[in-house]
């Protein structure tokens, strides 16, 4: 019963959802034509550069573009709180103080990315880690970007629903409001997912980390759909949020791995002399496994972006307005793909976690087996 109702609700969300995917094609298609008829002026049309302007981050949260009648550009866009750490102390200011050209403590916006007017390099991890950067010689941008905005506005809503739910379970068992539309999901992730790769003895432990990664995911995917502010931020199409979530899973993994766990790590059971081949691939396992959850989640997500811009921008490279007439159902026929893609992305990241984690607790009894076979 609980997979009927289940696969009822997906379905009428991907059905509900699709006038805004609809709507986040044609307001797509507004941003890149301003974006062309910019760039044709200047230095003709560069797709690839108007696709990653439009699926990277940026310090300030652009909304439109319009012309006065004397031909002068005028951007709108929401400011953002830029936040920079650098050899002469901190320096707060909004990302509009130094938008359009403006200089401000020795920093600018360049494409919308905050850079140094004094020739100063933005620190990076690796490159700290690695000793190609000081840390006295860099500035440290901690800002408050598009990105950064979208994630804390994703989890503020999903606080006020969840707790809002939790109370509710305190007086009725019976869900109110969108807890009807919610608790399907929460059950189908807790039946189909969880205790099944996990066990019904142990999966209750690990139940608020999945529930938590496949709504988050979720819900920045279908936010990222909607194309008007605050929403339409590619949020976990950039691999930094991507790689933390398969951190934390690795995490996870490791500190409730058994003895079992690393017994086949360290001791495979294969002959001893297979042991230099395959106690490395093990440890490498180790790590392809979250490797594998950050690059399928970010690569699919951006992906669907990338390809909405790309089928677009054929109308503009080819110059033929003929072209729309295939270029645009393709598009819209994509924008809608994506709302699937939306859940499937996140319901393999959250099965892909639990499995993951059920390898490391499941209690092993081959020894015990093999030594009963043998008498």
């Amino acid at each position: 019963m609980n997979r009927k109702i289940s696969s009822l609700f997906f379905a009428f969300l991907f059905v509900f959802i699709s006038s805004l995917a609809a709507a986040q094609h044609e307001t797509e298609g507004e941003k890149l034509a301003e974006k062309v008829e910019h760039r044709e002026a200047k230095d003709g049309f560069n797709a690839t550069k108007v696709i990653m302007e439009h699926i990277g981050d940026s310090n300030e949260w652009h909304l439109w573009t319009s012309k006065d009648d004397s031909g002068e550009e005028h951007h709108v866009s929401i400011p953002l709180p830029v936040i920079i750490k650098d050899n002469q102390g901190w320096h707060t200011f909004l990302s509009s103080s130094i938008a359009h050209g403006h200089e401000h403590d020795g920093y600018t916006l360049e494409e919308g990315q905050v850079v140094s007017t004094k020739g100063v390099e933005k620190a990076t991890l690796f490159s700290i880690i690695s000793g190609k950067q000081k840390s006295n010689e860099v500035f440290f941008d901690l800002s408050i970007t598009k990105n950064a905005a979208s994630m804390l506005l994703s989890v503020i809503f999903m606080a006020v629903v969840f707790i809002g739910m939790a109370r509710n379970y305190k007086t009725s068992q019976l869900p109110k409001g969108l807890g009807k539309v919610l608790e399907p999901v929460i059950v189908f992730i807790r039946d189909e997912v969880a205790i099944p790769n996990i066990g019904s003895v142990k999966y209750k432990r690990y139940m608020p980390y999945l529930l938590t990664a496949f709504f988050f995911i979720w819900v920045n995917n279908l936010f990222g759909l909607i194309p008007f502010f605050p929403f339409g931020a590619n949020l976990t199409g950039n691999i930094a949020i991507t790689s933390v979530l398969a951190i934390i899973t690795l995490l996870i993994t490791l500190f409730s791995a058994n003895k079992d766990y690393w017994k086949h790590i360290f001791m495979p059971p294969v002959p001893i002399l297979l042991y230099p081949i395959m106690v490395p691939i093990e440890i490498i396992g180790i790590f392809t496994k979250p490797f594998a959850l950050m690059m399928r989640l970010f690569a699919n997500i951006t992906a669907g972006h990338i390809m909405i811009l790309a089928i677009i921008s054929l109308i503009f490279i080819f110059k033929s307005p003929l072209l729309g007439f295939a270029s645009v159902p393709l598009a819209l026929f994509v924008s809608v793909l994506e709302l699937l893609v939306a859940a499937l992305q996140a319901y393999i990241f959250t099965v892909l976690s639990a499995l993951f984690i059920g390898i490391a607790v499941a209690e092993h009894e081959h020894e015990h087996g093999h030594e009963e076979h043998a008498h």
